[in-house]
């Protein structure tokens, strides 16, 4: 039987891979596979704080007490150190001191208008224009006695009257009240919704 031939030594070494060289030629493990296996966690009660909700309703009351103090302190301190005659805004004149606490008091004033019809659409809360109406034959003219006048109350006409015309309840200041006087002495007044 023939011999089967040595090998005969290579001149190069063998390459036998490599524990390193091998792990690196490895294909990738697919994600999530390299974490640590899942343990279950142990069941425990729930933590329950006693007291929780009062605490909150006391802080955020206290908070609303303290933002209420800080803003009335910062009122009274900007009304304090309030503008001078020199911080004036320009191009505002002014104003007379003792004209600053003059109300207007308004008064009520009854006025008989020329026209009752016009009277009747009228209600409480109204703003009318009366206007007064000279003779027009000598020469008179039409002026505005009272403006944007209230209405505050329009009194039924009574069953035997006899003048011409209807009343009406006016609110007024007291200077337009005179005025209102002497010119229904002396001309027919008439009415004008605002």
């Amino acid at each position: 039987m023939p011999l089967a031939p040595s090998p005969s030594p290579s001149p190069f070494p063998s390459l036998s891979p490599s524990p390193t060289l091998s792990a690196s030629l490895r294909p990738p493990r697919p994600l999530g596979t390299d974490a640590p296996p899942t343990c279950e966690v142990p069941h425990f009660a729930p933590v329950r704080v006693r007291g929780g909700r009062g605490r909150l309703q006391r802080l955020v009351r206290h908070r609303r007490r303290a933002v209420a103090v800080g803003l009335a302190v910062t009122a009274a301190a900007l009304v304090a150190a309030g503008p001078g005659d020199a911080e004036r805004p320009r191009g505002h004149p002014a104003a007379d001191p003792a004209g600053e606490h003059r109300a207007v008091r308004t008064v009520t004033a009854p006025v008989r208008i020329a026209d009752g019809a016009t009277v009747r659409l009228l209600r409480p809360g109204d703003r009318v224009d009366v206007i007064a109406a000279e003779e027009t034959a000598s020469g008179g003219e039409a002026r505005v006695v009272a403006r944007g006048a209230r209405v505050t109350k329009v009194p039924e006409p009574a069953a035997d009257a006899t003048e011409a015309g209807a009343l009406v309840v006016l609110s007024v200041p007291r200077a337009t009240a005179a005025n209102l006087a002497g010119a229904s002495a002396t001309a027919r007044l008439a009415v004008t919704l605002c």
